[in-house]
């Protein structure tokens, strides 16, 4: 689009992080405008998963959570091995969620993420029925290879919007603050803790 920037149409399928099964299938247009900001996403999907399934999976997700007898923390999520700890796995799930927000406002025509690992996670306890941790998360950047470390504060309840706060540092560019909010499954963060924020 002149003036404005480049437009695509993209047609893929979808597919369940975990257990590889198709997920649904996607037709999307995205913009990425001239000017540095995120791109412009317009997507509509149809599930192979209906809704019930997806909210008892969320649901199942919250309970190991919440029914820890002590804050769950953790590093080097997979390990150099690839493996992940079964008992680590929710917070791997939330971390796959949270930082593909961030992916999302980094990405450029010419530069794309994958988080490679959760080098720490910590969990917070709350009074409330939320879910909060705070992760460093290692993204993979695309095609120079680097290696951006990104601080992440995610909020999540089953039933309500996933809420990412982050910022990034990364070699080249310095300390870059940002902050987001994704909706979707495994979608007030206190004062006391926000001071990084």
């Amino acid at each position: 689009i002149p003036g404005t920037g480049h437009k695509y149409y993209l047609q893929f399928s979808t597919e369940d992080y975990r257990t590889g099964e198709n997920a649904g299938n996607c037709l999307a247009t995205v913009l990425y405008p001239k000017t540095k900001s995120p791109p412009v996403v317009s997507i509509k999907c149809s599930h192979t998963k209906d809704h019930k399934e997806s909210q008892e999976e969320d649901n199942r997700l919250y309970q190991r959570i919440r029914h820890q007898t002590k804050p769950i923390t953790g590093n080097n999520i997979p390990d150099s091995y690839g493996n992940i700890d079964p008992a680590l796995e929710p917070v791997w799930a939330l971390a796959v969620a949270g930082s593909s927000s961030i992916m999302w406002e980094r990405s450029t025509e010419k530069l794309s993420y994958f988080m490679a690992q959760v080098k720490s996670v910590k969990q917070w306890i709350r009074k409330d029925d939320f879910t909060e941790f705070d992760y460093t998360v290692l993204l993979h950047e695309m095609p120079t290879q680097e290696m951006i470390s990104c601080h992440m504060r995610l909020t999540w309840r089953p039933g309500h919007p996933l809420k990412v706060k982050h910022f990034c540092a990364s070699e080249h560019q310095g300390l870059e603050e940002a902050s987001g909010m994704e909706s979707g499954s495994a979608a007030g963060v206190p004062d006391e803790r926000g001071a990084n924020f």
